[in-house]
């Protein structure tokens, strides 16, 4: 996780906003404020800018209204620029997809939440050699058309993407992956790219934009 984004907050800081925590004010105020929340996570997944936090006394009034409208969210697609297998060894990695989300949910729950946006990597990988290959995906990262590289988002990842990511693959032996990161929106824009080490050291470049 990125220091940058003061935590991933869970869903139970929606369920304060909504009424789990009653406060003696006026009628109507919280849900004014949830209905302005809510407004600005549609805003938002539409592909508008983030605009400043509804209360500037509360840096994580926003965050807290991303949880709040966590059910409404739907994820962002985004097409890739080439679906053709690239090799990591002999693993062959096709993308399939790539999505957005401020929120992701486990199997149980729990959530997480961020005023950034949660990157996901869909690939379908197989071995294509005739011995066995190793392949660390906890090293994968993200690179941008500026150079900055992002890690896995560790918690994202334990939540709702593959668990299983440093294998060995047997010969002809396939499986889907789901690497989960960590981003700003403007990261995700032409040049950006998954990055895999190799064996030789080098890295297997992804295009993803």
């Amino acid at each position: 996780m990125s220091p940058g984004t003061r935590g991933l907050a869970v869903l139970l800081c929606a369920a304060a906003l909504l009424g789990g925590c009653k406060k003696e004010e006026p009628a109507g105020t919280d849900d004014r404020t949830l209905d302005k929340l809510r407004q600005e996570v549609d805003r938002v997944n539409q592909g508008g800018a983030p605009s400043a936090s509804p209360d500037e006394t509360d840096p994580n009034a926003r965050l807290a209204g991303l949880a709040a409208g966590q059910a409404q969210e739907k994820a962002r697609t985004y097409t890739l620029p080439s679906k053709e297998p690239v090799k990591v060894d002999t693993l062959a990695l096709q993308p399939t997809g790539l999505e957005s989300l401020h929120s992701l949910r486990g199997s149980g729950k729990v959530s997480l939440t961020t005023d950034e946006l949660f990157l996901r990597v869909k690939l379908d990988a197989e071995n294509v050699g005739q011995k066995s290959v190793h392949v660390p995906f906890s090293t994968a990262r993200l690179v941008d058309a500026a150079g900055k590289e992002y890690p896995l988002a560790q918690d994202a990842q334990t939540l709702a993407g593959t668990r299983k990511l440093d294998r060995t693959w047997e010969n002809e032996q396939r499986d889907s992956m789901d690497l989960i990161f960590e981003v700003p929106p403007a990261a995700i824009a032409p040049g950006l790219s998954l990055l895999i080490p190799t064996s030789s050291g080098e890295d297997a470049r992804i295009p993803l934009q």
